[in-house]
């Protein structure tokens, strides 16, 4: 079980792509919170060369509006089908850049909070390789 503020997450996201024009260029919203509270919104563009998915669009979203630390990602699909799990590019971008996050995921009809980390165990760590 989520939170009623991590509910209010899903919620926005569901309105926000609601409220998009329907086609298949723009068919996944995406909704950051950061430590402060505030929320940065991201939509995916589709395209056929391997378009941004919401979720790195969000994060840009947020880096532009000098979020605070981000703490929690959660990504809506169109046509009702409610949160969705990161693909696996966004799961190393999203640890790459916010190992820390947290991430709303589908479980068996319910939304599950989840570590970026639980998601994409045995990750290629970058960072670490690049230290020194």
């Amino acid at each position: 079980m989520i939170s009623a503020a991590d509910q209010a997450l899903v919620e926005r996201g569901k309105a926000l792509i609601a409220s998009l024009p329907a086609d298949e260029n723009h068919t996944v919203a995406a909704i950051v919170r950061d430590a402060e509270g505030r929320l940065f919104e991201g939509i995916n563009l589709y395209h056929f060369t391997g378009g941004p998915c919401a979720e790195p669009v969000a994060l840009a979203v947020a880096v532009a509006r000098q979020a605070a630390p981000l703490e929690l990602i959660v990504a809506v699909g169109n046509r009702d089908r409610g949160v969705l799990a990161p693909c696996g590019r966004c799961r190393q971008i999203l640890f790459d850049y916010h190992p820390n996050i947290d991430v709303l995921v589908p479980d068996g009809g319910q939304v599950r909070r989840v570590g970026i980390r639980e998601l994409l165990p045995y990750t290629y760590d970058w960072h670490a390789e690049n230290e020194g």
